[in-house]
């Protein structure tokens, strides 16, 4: 009895593997399909949007600007670290000199 239960369980846990396809064999099937008039339209340029987009020239010259203005920006602030605390080393030294 329980064999029996054990094999309609087994077949009806097997039935559902057989039905679903994989993934890997969907992508073994290398089917080429030329695009219709409809996805040919839609990836056509569109004049009226030309003025939306964004160049790509523009962006990089800006991000290229702030590149250097953070370079600049941390630059300065590294001297300022610096400055400072050589001032009170200098003040340190002075103290100990004169006392």
């Amino acid at each position: 009895m329980q064999s029996l239960r054990k094999h309609v369980i087994d077949r009806l846990h097997g039935s559902g593997k057989d039905s679903i396809p994989e993934p890997s064999s969907l992508q073994r099937r290398q089917i080429h399909i030329e695009p219709g008039l409809r996805e040919k339209a839609l990836l056509e340029e569109d004049p009226a949007l030309k003025k939306f987009k964004s160049y790509k020239k523009g962006i990089w010259r800006l991000q290229r600007a702030g590149d250097v203005i953070s370079i600049i920006v941390v630059a300065g602030c590294c001297y300022e670290i610096y400055h400072r605390t050589m001032k009170k080393k200098a003040e340190r030294e002075q103290q100990n000199t004169g006392e």
